[in-house]
């Protein structure tokens, strides 16, 4: 079977609010998409065998104690990099080139002034708008680079080394207020880094069934069933692989919606007959709950019940081979990251 995330691009995160966005964006030009902390090594990277590379921004200086810096080696595997923001910082101070606070911080909508019609600016006009979201600047590229777009304070808002597939943006493309910047993100999927576009979200259905039913087998798997929407996918597509082997635990913790309850028994259970334990458990939490005014605190006790209660059920199973999960980006972002602070925790 063809596998389309085959053609991989890998986001490494600098901690930049737009990480996911750019993520997103890549998906929407049907193309595979990871994101990995900025942290990753350059030869698990090249494992993974990524048809192109995108530096994320950040809200860090380049040259403070403590800045992110990716593995140098990232630039030496053959495979085109995009730096987008701190990327194109970190891409110049990392290579050679001059990093400074600039003079005047950029914010908002931009005029840029396109200088060459290289790959990455393919089909734009000499004037364009983007959208800047910055403090420092970059004075002098690194050698061997050309300077392939200015704004009128930045004398470096873009910058590429053709020979090394080497690209760099001081905007951000993906955002909507850069009005060609999807133009421009396809000019580097499609034109630098050699992608086909042939991912989307039924040929990745059908992928991850596929994979699923072979790592499962004839093995039971047993599912953490909340009724939103991320664990039930997860159920619907686990259970599309392995069909009874599957087990859903739904723990009615008496926090949901009026009637929601109902709805996912009458869903799962009746509707697309998978086999579910409904756990009635209001009291047990409502109890622990008592006099909790917090909102991190109570969401921390509702996450340690909850596996508590999961994992009573789990025991009265006759066989458990597999846990299947679904952990939505927001969930994982909003518990905190590598590179993001906790927002607020999840108990999945």
């Amino acid at each position: 079977m063809f596998d389309p995330t085959g053609e991989l691009v890998i986001v490494l995160d600098f901690g930049g609010q737009y990480s996911h966005l750019i993520a997103r964006r890549v998906r929407e030009l049907k193309v595979f998409c990871e994101m990995l902390p900025y942290t990753t090594p350059a030869e698990e990277i090249r494992r993974k065998q990524p048809r192109g590379i995108i530096f994320s921004g950040g809200p860090s200086s380049v040259y403070q104690d403590g800045a992110p810096v990716c593995d140098p080696v990232i630039y030496d595997l053959g495979v085109p990099v995009l730096g987008i923001c701190y990327g194109i910082q970190l891409m110049a101070c990392q290579l050679g080139g001059a990093v400074s606070p600039a003079v005047h911080r950029e914010y908002g909508k931009t005029g840029l002034q396109v200088l060459a019609q290289d790959r990455l600016f393919a089909g734009l006009d000499p004037l364009e708008q983007c959208w800047m979201s910055h403090g420092d600047l970059v004075e002098t590229p690194p050698p061997g680079f050309m300077v392939t777009a200015r704004t009128a304070h930045a004398p470096v808002a873009a910058m590429a080394h053709p020979d090394r597939s080497l690209y760099a943006v001081q905007f951000h493309p993906e955002v909507e207020h850069t009005p060609r910047g999807m133009d421009i993100l396809r000019n580097f999927l499609y034109g630098v880094c050699g992608c086909r576009g042939l991912w989307n979200m039924s040929s990745f259905l059908e992928q991850a069934v596929t994979g699923v039913r072979e790592k499962v087998g004839d093995r039971q798997a047993l599912c953490a069933l909340s009724g939103g929407v991320d664990s039930a996918v997860a159920a619907v597509l686990a259970h599309r692989a392995v069909g009874s082997r599957l087990t859903c635990v739904f723990v009615d913790h008496g926090l949901l919606r009026k009637g929601e309850a109902e709805q996912v028994v009458a869903t799962f259970r009746k509707k697309l007959r998978m086999n579910l334990v409904h756990v009635q458990a209001r009291e047990r939490f409502l109890s622990r709950l008592a006099g909790v005014d917090d909102p991190e605190r109570k969401r921390k006790i509702i996450g340690e019940e909850f596996i508590r209660v999961f994992e009573e059920e789990a025991g009265k199973l006759e066989r458990v081979d597999f846990l299947v999960q679904g952990t939505l980006y927001p969930d994982v972002v909003e518990s905190g990251t590598a590179t993001a602070a906790v927002i607020k925790t999840h108990h999945n």
